[in-house]
């Protein structure tokens, strides 16, 4: 009987948590770490082991999954000591593969797989789209970046999360995600725009969203947000910090890359507002309260 796979996944946060729940169920060996200890032991009753550090979880592993916050968390885990005094990525076994599933920069991704090549490990960069949904039901749009027949000898594992799509070399993966974030970041402005211009002018914004599913405006963020802003639901599924963070940074490489995206800037404008106004924490849903707030009209009352 073949050895199953091992498989560490670092960062067991709103997505994370889910991800690697979904991989031991599919019938791999999963161990995890996170910082919050408290929340990689929820995963214990899916049989998935928990390490008392990253190195630790790398080291046994035939596949490393990272899953952190941004690309400055995920370079610190990597590559700086850990309580065992080792880096796990000095832990990690030649022939083994490392895939950032994070979204941090193109340069960052690069970097880091310069840095594993030298130690004979493997690279992929595979941002997701989805949110906590796609990660719960495994079924996450990835867009890997790397060698084609490393992305091929992972079909397994990325199956267990979603769709994988392999793009082109390192760090295309992530090019592939903030184009998606701009499309993302700016169908959530229109959809509460939408909502709050229908609302303020007497319509039901509940009925309006039903209305306009399977039509030309329909998409999975009128579907989903669309309804947490009819709910007024904003407990993140995904902070909109985040979204910001991926923001910032296509607006960077454009810039860098000596372009200028009028939509983009509007967009790095709005979602940086309304984290200043509204602090970490919120789900991107939150944009309408963004809307109203720029709008000069405000949440509209309910009748009793």
């Amino acid at each position: 009987m073949p050895t199953r796979r091992r498989i560490a996944l670092l960062g067991t946060g709103i997505m994370g948590a889910h991800m690697a729940r979904r991989l031991a169920q599919a019938g791999f060996a999963v161990t995890v770490w996170n910082r919050s200890a408290d929340k990689a032991d929820k995963l214990s009753p899916f049989g998935v082991a928990i390490a008392a550090s990253p190195s630790a979880a790398c080291a046994a592993a035939d596949v490393c999954i990272v899953m952190l916050s941004n690309g400055p968390v995920v370079d610190d885990v990597l590559f700086s000591p850990d309580n065992t005094g080792k880096a796990p990525s000095e832990a990690m076994a030649a022939g083994s593969v490392l895939v950032v599933m994070s979204s941090i920069p193109v340069e960052t991704c690069q970097m880091q797989a310069k840095r594993v090549s030298q130690r004979g490990v493997g690279y992929i960069d595979a941002p997701v789209s989805g949110g906590e949904p796609g990660a719960r039901d495994g079924t996450l749009a990835i867009m890997a970046g790397g060698d084609a027949k490393t992305v091929a000898g992972l079909a397994d594992v990325f199956a267990a999360m979603g769709r994988v799509t392999h793009i082109g070399p390192v760090g295309t993966g992530q090019m592939t995600k903030l184009a998606n974030q701009i499309i993302v970041g700016a169908t959530m402005v229109a959809v509460a725009e939408a909502l709050h211009f229908a609302a303020k002018g007497g319509a039901d914004p509940s009925a309006v969203r039903k209305a306009l599913m399977g039509g030309f405006a329909d998409s999975k963020i009128l579907n989903i947000h669309g309804e947490r802003m009819v709910e007024r639901n904003f407990v993140p599924g995904g902070p909109a910090e985040y979204q910001l963070k991926d923001l910032r940074t296509a607006q960077a490489l454009a810039t860098g890359n000596g372009m200028h995206f009028t939509l983009l800037d509007c967009l790095v404008g709005m979602f940086g507002d309304m984290v200043g106004q509204f602090g970490n924490g919120v789900d991107v849903a939150g944009m309408l309260q963004e809307v109203e707030r720029r709008s000069g009209g405000g949440a509209p009352k309910v009748s009793a």
